[in-house]
């Protein structure tokens, strides 16, 4: 599969229709040819990169367009989610941009929008079973790999117990996450997986109590921990703190996110995959414009849905890992800020990591 990195460009004004926008933000400017892109995100609680990057990025993409929009987020509810995309579909989407919560009930979205000759994209996480037109997204197989090569080069080649925190057994993301990452660490003979457990709803207060069930088990005999995400490393961490082990056992993560960084740069935290989610926004409204004005939309390769017995065409991205010695990217691509990372007691760390 040819992978590669799309980018918004040379978007044109496109027209868009005069139905009213349903829902609580939408935009555009109105035209004379009808189209509406409807895009559902699909909580707050798996990651803070929903409303703080994707929603903007995919704004502002749109706003550029001259396209109308409407942008909503389920909260973490499918019955919110289908509501929101009955609302869409009878409020004149033409194309609806969808990351769910669950298959089950993206699948039935789509079901239901390409009745209504809707067409659907999925958005970072593939809906299996479902008939989605297209699917943008990182390499999430390739994302678990980064994750256990960062543990690995944490860990050295020493005997080491391995204990996995694996994200929502319903995202389909996360099971790539964890076969990526069994695909690199399975192979060192020196590493023991003692614990392996999803994590429900990527609950943090759920690892947390997860991780600490798993060290008492264990007798405390953890050398390493595979977390499928920030927040799940986090609650790994503070269990760590707790029984004053922490910056002694690595711990991974994903998404870059404040407090990720910030356990890197304090040592606790051994290192997280970046996903620049501007290259996926603008992928995905570079597809959806596309879809829009009836155009032929451009794809790096194709996923396969084992479910639906049929490969996606699709947009892979490739993920970035991160350690203290290139935290510097992260600042730099302006995903998080200088002053917000660096502030207080983080001033001097940042400064040792090569952020001025």
């Amino acid at each position: 599969m040819r992978k590669g990195i799309l980018s918004l460009t040379a978007l044109s004004a496109a027209a868009v229709l005069t139905l009213a926008a349903c829902g609580d933000d939408s935009g555009g400017a109105e035209g004379s040819k009808a189209g509406k892109i409807g895009v559902i995100l699909p909580d707050t609680k798996s990651s803070v990169r929903y409303e703080s990057f994707d929603r903007p990025y995919l704004e502002q993409a749109f706003k550029a367009a001259g396209v109308q929009y409407d942008i909503q987020n389920a909260e973490g509810s499918t019955q919110r989610f289908q509501t929101i995309a009955d609302q869409m579909i009878t409020g004149g989407v033409t194309v609806l941009v969808v990351d769910g919560i669950d298959s089950n009930s993206a699948a039935a979205v789509q079901r239901k929008a390409q009745q209504q000759g809707v067409k659907t994209i999925d958005y970072d996480r593939l809906t299996l079973g479902g008939v989605g037109d297209y699917y943008v997204s990182f390499d999430n197989t390739k994302v678990g790999e980064e994750l256990g090569k960062g543990l690995q080069k944490c860990l050295g080649d020493k005997n080491a117990n391995i204990a996995y925190l694996n994200g929502a057994p319903t995202d389909n993301n996360a099971t790539l996450f964890a076969q990526g990452a069994h695909s690199v660490l399975d192979k060192v003979t020196t590493y023991k997986k003692v614990a392996e457990q999803a994590v429900p709803d990527w609950d943090n207060q759920k690892a947390a109590t997860i991780f600490e069930q798993m060290w008492t088990q264990q007798g405390g005999k953890i050398d390493g921990v595979l977390a499928a995400n920030d927040g799940v490393g986090n609650s790994a961490i503070s269990i760590l703190k707790k029984n004053g082990e922490a910056g002694k056992v690595p711990v991974t993560g994903q998404d870059a996110t404040l407090q990720g960084l910030q356990n890197i740069l304090d040592g606790t935290q051994c290192m997280t995959v970046y996903k620049p989610v501007k290259q996926e926004a603008d992928a995905a409204a570079k597809l959806a414009l596309a879809v829009l004005k009836g155009q032929k939309a451009e794809t790096t390769g194709t996923v396969n849905d084992p479910q639906g017995k049929r490969d996606v065409p699709s947009v892979l991205l490739d993920p970035v890992p991160v350690s203290k010695e290139n935290i510097k990217r992260v600042v730099d691509d302006g995903f998080v800020k200088k002053d917000e990372l660096c502030a207080g007691a983080y001033a001097a760390k940042c400064q040792d990591a090569g952020i001025q």
